[in-house]
């Protein structure tokens, strides 16, 4: 299973119950932070977590709205005892937004490694799961992020058993393992059955629908995207500030077949999202609205 926790859900400006757009995700001993938005200190103190986990932060671009909050976020890390490596990862011009950025956070005392995503699409790899960076559209270079969670075959008695191997090794080969024992070579094939669906997620803020974004959320379990704007009549409005309306994200989530969205990012002048979510369901049925705060356990399904 994976934690996912929304800490902000607003867009361009916080207001008094809503913080800027930041979102955390944890799996297997990771956690890693997307966005880091003004207030995201708080949002995350607010949720129950703390900072030190934190070992990779996902930047999506560079407004404010989305990287104001990372000198103190990084340094509350570590007040709090970091002194692990933090991976950043963020379009062309990353290193540069960093470096300027913590100016006003001197004395880190953990190195900050970069990586910055120069193609259309790149995949980063770490122990259990894998993050993939994708193009979307927005006015300045934007990224949207695809987590995915592999998942192993259920282990076969009888495979085993078929392909003698030695109950000794049965738990390293169900783990992936491969085990030299007695002279002969064991893999994980020798054991498992076929491969299982594992778990899919996608988070993806300030931008136009793409396909892109319904290429990368085919069979998502979790789909965060964001909803800038709630009602019809400010169609033209998103396409101006290359945003999408709920309905938009809703469009994507069904044409993507995703189990679950969550809407996020909302506008300054929709202080009370839930007033339109009707239309989000009526395209789209299992769509929610974000909240700061929002926490969901998203586990594998047999």
């Amino acid at each position: 299973m994976i934690d996912v926790c929304l800490l902000g859900t607003g867009g361009t400006m916080p207001l008094k119950n809503r913080w800027l757009s930041s979102a955390v995700f944890r799996y297997n001993g990771h956690c890693i932070l997307t966005d880091c938005g003004e207030g995201s200190q708080i949002a995350l103190k607010c949720a129950g977590l703390t900072f030190k986990p934190i070992d990779v932060i996902c930047l999506t671009h560079f407004h404010a709205d989305h990287v104001a909050g990372l000198p103190g976020m990084l340094l509350s890390m570590g007040n709090e005892g970091r002194v692990d490596p933090v991976l950043i990862i963020g379009p062309r011009g990353t290193r540069k937004v960093v470096s300027a950025l913590m100016t006003i956070a001197p004395g880190i005392a953990f190195d900050i490694e970069i990586a910055e995503v120069e193609n259309f699409d790149e995949t980063f790899y770490f122990e259990g799961f894998t993050v993939t960076a994708f193009r979307v559209r927005h006015s300045v270079e934007c990224l949207g992020y695809r987590f995915d969670i592999p998942r192993v075959g259920k282990f076969d008695i009888e495979k085993a058993k078929s392909n003698n191997v030695p109950m000794k090794i049965w738990g390293a080969l169900q783990k992936e393992e491969e085990v030299e024992y007695e002279n002969c070579i064991y893999t994980s094939d020798m054991v498992l059955g076929p491969t299982r669906k594992g778990l899919r997620l996608i988070f993806c803020t300030d931008t136009r629908p793409c396909e892109a974004i319904v290429h990368n959320s085919k069979g998502a379990d979790l789909a965060v995207l964001e909803g800038m704007y709630g009602s019809e009549d400010k169609d033209e409005r998103a396409k101006i500030a290359m945003h999408m309306t709920f309905a938009e994200a809703a469009a994507i989530a069904k044409a993507a077949g995703v189990r679950k969205l969550w809407l996020t990012h909302f506008s300054p002048s929709m202080p009370n999202p839930e007033e339109y979510i009707m239309e989000a369901n009526s395209i789209f049925e299992n769509t929610e609205i974000g909240f700061d705060g929002k926490f969901e356990q998203i586990h594998f399904i047999d």
